[in-house]
């Protein structure tokens, strides 16, 4: 084994290790995840999606080399790889129509063994393509861009408007991180306040909503919600400017909170370079498979009060949300939120030898940390 693949099946270990540990966290009761079970209901979906196409990529090295990461910025897999992904997974069936079966593949490679006493390479690299194509063909992997779901529908009494918790993804280009965007937004539509509220000003429970829906609840605006969202999810869009963005674009929409989750960056021992003094003491970690760590971070801005529309003879102007940014804490206000969580997993032998080296402090500074040991993670250490 090269040490191209061997340092290729330690990345993949580890982020395999750090995905699972996360799901662990945030399916566990008691997570602090805001104190919010849907959000983390909804992360755990976009972290589904990742553990897939790591399995795809992991197949995919096994007929072709083209596999790179942001060793020296976030840890995971370059932007190419995500588009790859996607352009494979629009031709998965065609391509998997001229590889033979899989019981096909295994027969041809046992006769190749016993007639040739050599390694059926040739046939391996066809089944990994064949692995690879069926999972990719599922389309559960975190494309560039995951379209928006309504996957909550209620109503706000003190305006008597519908509102629904939106969610969508995204894979940045340029940062090449994962990020996952919910959006709660209040909708003033004649037509969804005359459908969903009741004259006491409750859900219509009459109206059958099968929830998650595909898009925004509204379907008049449903497509013009999915092109805002693909083009404003990049990271360098603060989630203030998202959100004021929406509440622009959109007369009858109202965004009253707006939350990223920004998953990244990822560290692995030997692998990725962004910080020298995590990298020295990960080198240390006896099993390799505990030799990583994985931040993320929460932004939620939120509206503090709505400008209220007019409607005059020649004119109107609709109503317009203000969002709150905590100028009090210079971070938040550099974010453009309202408020921010950075969050830290590290496994239990890993943070022991950040611990022992003196580093634990300084490297965990402004971070909830969580130690995954075993198939428990020990939160508020």
């Amino acid at each position: 084994m090269t040490d191209t693949s061997t340092a290729a099946n330690r990345y993949f270990d580890a982020i395999s290790a750090a995905l699972k540990g996360l799901d662990i966290f945030l399916r566990h009761d008691n997570s602090p995840l805001y104190g919010h079970g849907l959000v983390a209901q909804v992360v755990s979906e976009y972290i589904a999606r990742l553990e897939n196409s790591f399995a795809c990529w992991k197949n995919r090295l096994g007929f072709t080399q083209s596999f790179r990461i942001s060793r020296a910025e976030s840890g995971f897999p370059v932007f190419q790889n995500v588009m790859e992904l996607e352009k494979d997974r629009r031709t998965a069936d065609q391509k998997l129509a001229a590889i033979p079966k899989p019981d096909e593949l295994r027969a041809e490679m046992v006769d190749f063994i016993l007639r040739r006493k050599a390694f059926p390479s040739d046939l391996q690299r066809s089944m990994a393509e064949r692995l690879y194509l069926q999972d990719v063909g599922t389309g559960l992997v975190f494309a560039p861009f995951i379209l928006p779901k309504t996957v909550r529908v209620s109503v706000n009494p003190k305006t008597g408007r519908p509102y629904c918790l939106v969610h969508w993804g995204a894979f940045d280009g340029s940062a090449n991180l994962p990020l996952v965007y919910m959006a709660m937004i209040e909708d003033s539509s004649d037509d969804m306040v005359g459908a969903l509220v009741t004259r006491d000003g409750k859900l219509n429970e009459t109206v059958p909503i099968p929830l998650p829906v595909e898009g925004l609840l509204n379907p008049d605006l449903a497509h013009r919600f999915d092109d805002f969202a693909e083009k404003n999810s990049a990271y360098s869009l603060s989630p203030a400017t998202i959100a004021g963005n929406l509440d622009k674009d959109f007369d009858t929409l109202h965004p009253k909170q707006l939350r990223r989750v920004v998953l990244g960056p990822f560290y692995s021992a030997g692998i990725t370079e962004h910080n020298s003094t995590v990298a020295d003491v990960l080198d240390k970690v006896r099993d390799s498979k505990n030799a990583w760590l994985l931040t993320w971070t929460i932004q939620e801005v939120f509206s503090k009060g709505e400008k209220p529309g007019r409607r005059g003879l020649w004119s109107s102007t609709p109503a317009r949300d203000e969002f709150f940014i905590n100028t009090d804490d210079l971070e938040a206000a550099r974010q453009g939120v309202s408020a921010y969580e950075k969050h830290a997993l590290v496994p239990h032998e890993a943070y022991q030898a950040l611990y022992a080296a003196g580093e634990a402090e300084t490297v965990f500074s402004g971070y909830k940390v969580h130690i995954l040991s075993g198939e428990r993670v020990i939160s508020d250490v």
